[in-house]
């Protein structure tokens, strides 16, 4: 198939999939022939016919690098140009986006993670690809074959910076169609949250159900107070079927951007939120906020009540609270000459009329024996996930990196063989954890069972995370500054 063929079918895919205007079609098929070098059109060869974009796309690569017109290497920014030429502008984004949203947040939704995945801005092809089950214990494990790993805590407090300044950060709103970043296919929806101008978008690859994130249109750090919870709260008032957290605002326990405020969220219930309460609380002074330490493999607290104000006030207290909170026998240090460890990630859901606000401890403090953190996946789980544990694991949902798809392949014949290879000696701990039992495996069998163990070894890492280790410990931080048990 030629290049004019594959132009044919992509007009005809943006006008089924992409909102392409009859009037403007050759407009944007004279855009996309200039993108390509091509000085002269014929129309030929079939129709679009229900092919998806990374379909096309993928022949469009093979062709143009075949005909000479681009090479492997400037595919990715050639086909970021060519989609993002047959889409329509942001502003009719947005109209489109609050046209669906009178009727229904849940067709707004939809309707814009598939106009995303449409436009190959969001990855769904590949993202279905990733390696994904839930585990006996309940967390969730993904192996993410389309990212590199992320091991630099200080490129998270630059935000990802760009070079040349512009856009200030990987997140800012001037990314949308900038071509520096192939984001020429990124399209946003305006957002007010806490009366500020925000925007919504969705991840190229998310980790889960229509992974996004909300973005403060001022490029401004992230940071937690008062606000912060009003905001989330806001959010799933507008989309009660999305939940929406905050990464805690410092390196080693917070996101890969630092620089810039802004939440993740989306329409997948993960792990935390059946957690069950192991202590019920309350507070004098907001009776009517139910106050729960969670059975949960972290530290969690959750509040639960109806009016927003009580549940935003009572959260900055326990917020405050743990900021300034110290127990030199648990390592836990609040703050010191290397600047302040402690913080919360808070997460929301409605259900009905009830806000339930998760606000998860974490402590950044590292020390001779651990330094990439005491509350920290420990050295012994390095193998496995050595990157920050943020918000989404947090929560119960662990993305490990794509390298582990082969060397875990590997590591299955050592477990058949019953001998462990040179080439898998570096997960020794997993080999033997799973062949403690004396049972014979075969490949098939041993992958369940390192399935299993990846299961165990989240949940293992969680509770290193874990501020306090027990409930009771917990619940005795919080009777502390005036909390009580029924």
């Amino acid at each position: 198939m030629t290049c004019l063929e594959i132009v044919k079918k992509l007009v005809g895919f943006a006008r089924a999939k992409l909102m392409l205007d009859k009037r403007n079609e050759l407009y944007a098929r004279n855009a996309v022939l200039g993108i390509l070098g091509l000085e002269s059109y014929a129309d030929e060869g079939a129709p679009y016919a229900g092919e998806s974009s990374a379909q096309l796309l993928s022949l469009l690569t093979e062709a143009g690098t075949k005909e000479g017109l681009f090479s492997e290497e400037d595919a990715e920014s050639v086909t970021d140009a060519v989609m993002g030429a047959l889409m329509i502008s942001p502003k009719e984004t947005d109209e489109a986006f609050a046209l669906r949203l009178r009727n229904s947040s849940v067709r707004a939704m939809d309707w814009f993670y598939e106009y995303s995945v449409n436009a190959d801005y969001v990855k769904k092809e590949k993202l279905d690809k990733n390696p994904r089950f839930r585990a006996k214990n309940g967390l969730i494990v993904t192996i993410n074959l389309a990212k590199p790993e992320f091991r630099d805590p200080q490129k998270a407090a630059s935000g990802n910076a760009t070079k040349g300044g512009y856009p200030k950060c990987s997140i800012c709103r001037e990314n949308e169609g900038w071509g520096g970043r192939n984001k020429r296919t990124l399209r946003t929806v305006s957002l007010k949250l806490g009366g500020e101008n925000w925007f919504w978008q969705y991840s190229p690859y998310g980790y889960f159900k229509q992974h996004g994130i909300a973005v403060n249109c001022e490029h401004t750090p992230m940071h937690v107070d008062k606000n912060t919870f009003l905001k989330l709260m806001d959010f799933v008032d507008s989309f009660p079927h999305y939940f929406l957290g905050c990464n805690a605002p410092l390196p080693r326990i917070g996101g890969s951007v630092l620089a810039h405020d802004h939440f993740q969220g989306g329409g997948e219930r993960l792990p935390i939120f059946d957690a069950k309460s192991a202590i019920d609380m309350r507070h004098k002074s907001f009776p009517d906020v139910a106050v729960s330490v969670l059975d949960w493999f972290g530290t969690a607290v959750r509040l639960t009540g109806v009016n927003r104000e009580a549940i935003a006030v009572l959260s900055e207290y326990v917020r405050t609270s743990w900021l300034n909170y110290r127990n030199d026998a648990l390592g836990i240090i609040p703050e010191d000459a290397d600047g302040v460890h402690s913080a919360v990630s808070p997460t929301v859901v409605k259900s009905g009329k009830e806000y339930e606000m998760t606000l998860i401890l974490r402590n950044n403090v590292t020390s001779e024996q651990y330094p990439d953190g005491v509350f920290h996946a420990h050295p012994e789980f390095h193998v496995i996930k050595k990157e920050s544990i943020g918000l989404i694991e947090a929560q119960g949902l662990f993305i490990l990196p794509g390298r582990l798809k082969a060397q875990l392949a590997e590591l299955a014949k050592s477990i058949a063989a019953g001998k462990l290879s040179d080439g898998s000696k570096e997960f020794r701990l997993l080999y033997d954890e799973i062949t403690q039992s004396g049972e014979t495996f075969s490949e098939e069998t041993a992958s369940d069972a390192i399935n299993e163990e990846l299961g165990s070894i989240c949940q293992r890492i969680l509770n290193n995370t874990a501020v306090f280790k027990t409930h009771r410990e917990t619940a005795e931080f919080l009777q502390g500054v005036g909390f009580y048990a029924i």
